[in-house]
């Protein structure tokens, strides 16, 4: 054999393993279906991957609570605050009861009700609080402020876990009358915003 018959059986013998190093696409997914027909129509063509929903990041607690009072007709007499306790929703009392009574007005229950769809859907435990101002009240159903602060912040529980669901095992209430004000006590307006309920979502 000469040199030209080895290089020309070397080349063809290249060109042999090329061809079947190739693969047919077409011939490859008829054989895969035929295959598929025999296995009870199983799929043995490899599939692409789906592709992962990533979704954004989900909107805080307190960005709800704080969209939901903005929109709400109530945003001058609703504030939130962010404390060491947890999140804490301050309403005033004109918003929910008529003066020195502890029954809820009707147009407090849209309040308490957007407030409760939001405290729902997180596992946290919530304190009501009841809060009066140093004006002293002495009425038959009313003896003194913390009967009034602590009536209170009952009426908005019962309302809550009653009437919009609020799980009762997370719901603690407590009145603290005129003890806990947020502004000092010597003015109208400070006097008005220390008449309110708390709502605390504790951490």
């Amino acid at each position: 054999m000469t040199y030209a018959d080895l290089i020309t059986l070397l080349l063809g013998l290249f060109i042999i393993l090329y061809t079947i190093s190739i693969i047919d696409v077409g011939k490859y997914k008829g054989i895969a279906a035929a295959f598929g027909n025999f296995l009870g129509n199983e799929s043995v063509v490899p599939s692409k991957p789906e592709a992962k929903v990533v979704s954004g990041p989900k909107e805080s607690l307190s960005d709800q609570l704080s969209k939901l009072i903005a929109e709400s007709d109530y945003s001058k007499a609703i504030q939130m605050e962010e404390s060491e306790r947890g999140i804490v929703v301050h309403i005033l009392d004109d918003v929910l009861f008529p003066s020195g009574q502890a029954m809820l007005n009707e147009a407090s229950k849209n309040v308490l009700k957007q407030l409760a769809n939001v405290i729902k859907s997180i596992p946290n435990d919530v304190r009501i609080e009841g809060h009066t101002d140093n004006t002293p009240i002495s009425t038959p159903r009313y003896p003194s402020n913390w009967h009034l602060s602590v009536d209170r912040a009952l009426s908005t529980a019962y309302y809550l876990i009653n009437e919009e669901g609020l799980d009762p095992d997370k719901v603690s209430i407590v009145g603290y009358a005129e003890y806990r004000p947020r502004d000092p006590n010597d003015t109208p307006e400070a006097r008005a915003k220390n008449r309110r309920v708390d709502l605390v979502i504790l951490k």
